[in-house]
């Protein structure tokens, strides 16, 4: 072999490693447990919620709204509540128990989040191929939750799941088949349809891709993640946020932490998104943070005054955790990140001050 063919077949098997390098979440997810504390003090763990195998056909909270989709329907919420109740109850106990056993340490807790999870995964939950946009909707908020807080249980150097690999193998496998369908359920959408759902979807493949490590649910979520940047206009508007009338500064943040999520997980991954359409993220996040001061703003563009009550919860902007980890965040900005802190978003995985700012003050 000649030095030439040398050198390309170093080049190749470089290349190669690359390819076939793990998927890794951002550094913070693997974190030890706080303070292992010995025995399980009164937990108790509740009854799983009863797997959801059903038709995903739910009413919206809009129901009866014009296009914009903005006006609450006050029944049809009830409603849509009342038949998704098992679901968001699996994501918000999940992420709390995941939250629990990683600050006590305590068996019972992770006992108790594998059985639920593990009770969804044999019976193929939030499978079926009925469905309507709301229901499709649930399936992917469901997989980021829950993917989004496997991942502190996966990688956290306490390697909790090391003594259950069967249970861990099975919900991983039900994630893979929840991710797949959340990518047909979401792929190849006209432009005018491609909003917030479409990032959150994005979000929960994202999540699922590096729990399974998985290169092409990866690169899915990665060309969502683009799309998504490609709508952000010059202003740091997003058009089809626009339309949402008197909540669009509200749907505008709600966009952002899947989308900073995403390229946080990107970043680590070696796929540096920030630079797309111009520093869109950045720009985005800019504009929401003075729109949250001044709403003004959007009712310029669109031409309503905004609804600010989203606006007033601090857990809504969870998504300043990645974007500061992203970007350089102003003094002014880091003060009212800090003033907000600790983050916990059931529908990020949890405890995101904890990955990424794990030094903050806890409250």
């Amino acid at each position: 072999m000649n030095r030439f063919s040398l050198i390309a077949s170093a080049v190749l098997l470089a290349l190669s490693g690359q390819a076939m390098a793990a998927l890794v979440p951002p550094p913070g997810y693997y974190a030890g447990i706080e303070k292992q504390k010995t025995g399980d003090g009164d937990f108790k763990c509740q009854a799983a919620p009863t797997p959801y195998t059903g038709s995903l056909q739910f009413r919206s909270k809009y129901e009866g709204s014009d296009k914009a989709r903005a006006t609450l329907n006050r029944a049809s919420e009830q409603a849509f509540r009342d038949s998704t109740k098992d679901i968001t109850d699996l994501e918000r106990g999940v992420s709390k128990l995941v939250t629990q056993y990683m600050r006590d340490g305590r068996p019972a807790q992770l006992d108790c989040a594998l059985t639920w999870l593990d009770s969804w995964a044999r019976a193929d939950a939030l499978l079926s191929k009925d469905f309507n946009h709301t229901g499709k909707s649930m399936r992917k908020w469901a997989l980021g939750s829950l993917s989004g807080s496997w991942l502190r249980l996966k990688f956290s150097n306490a390697r909790p799941l090391a003594a259950h690999q069967a249970q861990a193998e099975e919900i991983e496998k039900w994630f893979g088949r929840v991710g797949e369908q959340v990518v047909r359920d979401w792929s190849d959408l006209p432009l005018e349809k491609i909003n917030n759902h479409s990032y959150w979807a994005a979000w929960s493949v994202m999540a699922t891709a590096v729990v399974t490590d998985r290169r092409d649910l990866f690169d899915w979520a990665v060309k969502e993640y683009r799309v998504g940047a490609n709508q952000v206009d010059e202003q740091g508007f997003l058009p089809n946020e626009l339309k949402r009338k008197q909540r669009a500064l509200a749907y505008h943040n709600y966009a952002l932490p899947p989308l900073a999520m995403i390229a946080s997980f990107a970043q680590v991954n070696g796929v540096d998104v920030r630079d797309e359409n111009h520093g869109a993220l950045k720009r985005l996040g800019d504009r929401v943070l003075s729109g949250s001061k001044d709403p003004a703003q959007f009712k310029s563009r669109n031409g309503e005054k905004q609804d600010m009550d989203d606006l007033k919860v601090d857990s809504k902007y969870a998504w300043l955790e990645p974007w500061c980890s992203l970007y350089q965040c102003n003094a002014d900005v880091q003060q009212r990140r800090q003033r907000m802190q600790p983050f916990n978003s059931f529908r990020l995985g949890g405890d995101v001050t904890r990955i990424y700012d794990p030094g903050a003050e806890r409250k």
